[in-house]
């Protein structure tokens, strides 16, 4: 209990120091605000832009395998490029074989293919720059479409190739922008689609990648009714087949193995013969994304540790003015039986007041910047940002303070005394 009371009391001086010299705390408390400001902010502004990275990225799916022509990272620089162009392109046949003869490792199969760039009319109604996709069924378990109105193609008009289609926010309310697009009419190269889901919004993304609010999804025989796929990779529209993994299957290394060996016997690779495709896998995209915000935080941490020392460097200053300006005060109380550890905690206690107060006010400061309303990348100050501003306060504190702090321990009560 006299532990407590004693460390308590050191809380009740240092808070009175402070106070007695409003000025020069607040003046001290600049460094470190700079500092804790410009760390959290960075992380933070990193943070944000990395989750809207990742969603801007979202369209590649989870634990999904892709079998395409080309990779997306190329993990042999000396691979001559030109071999790419001479692998042919993935197939319907070869959809077909997979679908059959893959395993319960996979939770879908699906195929589709799409071109940008399209015009979508309605009456007087027009909308440039949408994408159009074709799909098979079995799409939806692959990749997340999230109809927020409608429904989803049934098998029976995939069979039949119906012109039907499940189309984007952006597409239903400018080509219907006074009521419900759904079982309203649009024309697309010529052809006539019946609207029959419409997918809920993503807004906008901070990179330019592929959004469900521009995308008309059709079935695949109703998109081969309007373009030619590819046999050779070079003319026409190249399709993708897409493979979902399982959850179980921890880095769908189990999937990928089995994919490789059916599409080399499907494709009749011998056994010294490469490959002549590529599954990829969006752990590609995101580990290289993962290693670039990982760079773009270390330039923040360093950045913000700069001014992190010019404060830390300033506290410790005010330290040794308050040791000094109180070296009588200090006496008296060793006089009247005050511990070293007492004296110690009483001046680390108030380094460590002044670097929380300067962190708070920092990470005060990134909060107002989150207030701001932005529409491509929002800014949100997450806890563990806090948590570790606050944590790098104390620690500045403690290291601005120790030194002080313990001179002033060790001082000797008469000659303290006398310093007056």
């Amino acid at each position: 209990m006299k532990t407590i009371r004693l460390t308590l009391e050191s809380f009740r001086f240092a808070w009175q120091a402070l106070k007695a010299n409003l000025l020069r705390t607040i003046l001290s408390l600049l460094g470190v605000t700079v500092g804790i400001f410009a760390i959290i902010a960075v992380l933070t502004v990193v943070d944000s832009l990395e989750a809207n990275v990742r969603q801007s990225m979202s369209f590649v799916g989870d634990k999904v395998i892709y079998v395409m022509k080309m990779p997306w990272t190329f993990d042999q620089p000396d691979y001559p490029w030109w071999r790419y162009f001479q692998r042919p392109a993935p197939t319907v046949r070869e959809f077909r074989e997979l679908q059959r003869m893959l395993s319960d490792n996979q939770k879908g199969v699906a195929v589709y293919a799409a071109t940008g760039g399209n015009t979508l009319r309605a009456g007087s109604n027009s909308l440039e720059g949408c994408a159009l996709m074709g799909v098979s069924f079995e799409y939806r378990n692959v990749s997340e479409l999230p109809i927020e109105e409608g429904r989803y193609f049934t098998q029976q008009e995939m069979d039949a190739a119906r012109n039907v289609a499940v189309v984007g926010a952006d597409i239903a309310t400018s080509l219907y922008p006074n009521g419900s697009a759904l079982g309203k009419e649009f024309k697309a190269k010529g052809t006539t689609f019946t609207i029959i889901g419409v997918v809920k919004k993503e807004g906008k993304k901070i990179l330019d990648t592929p959004s469900n609010d521009t995308n008309c999804v059709i079935p695949f025989g109703a998109f081969t009714k309007i373009f030619a796929l590819s046999t050779n990779g070079l003319t026409g529209v190249t399709p993708t087949i897409a493979v979902k993994g399982r959850d179980e299957d921890v880095g769908l290394l189990d999937l990928e193995y089995e994919m490789k060996g059916l599409l080399r016997n499907i494709r009749s690779l011998k056994p010294r013969e490469e490959d002549n495709f590529a599954l990829n896998r969006p752990e590609m995209l995101t580990n290289m994304v993962g290693k670039l915000f990982s760079v773009i935080g270390l330039a923040g941490w360093v950045i913000g540790g700069f001014a992190m020392v010019v404060g830390g460097f300033g506290i410790a200053n005010i330290m040794f003015v308050s040791v000094k300006e109180r070296t009588n005060i200090i006496g008296i109380q060793k006089s009247l039986g005050a511990k070293n550890y007492f004296i110690l905690f009483q001046f680390l206690f108030e380094a460590v007041f002044l670097c929380l107060l300067g962190g708070a006010a920092g990470i005060f400061l990134v909060w107002l910047i989150t207030l701001i309303p932005q529409d491509a990348m929002p800014l949100t100050l997450s806890a563990w940002n806090i948590t570790l501003g606050l944590t790098v306060s104390v620690v500045i504190g403690v290291l601005a303070g120790i030194i002080p702090a313990v001179l002033a321990a060790n001082l000797d009560p008469v000659i303290a005394i006398r310093s007056k």
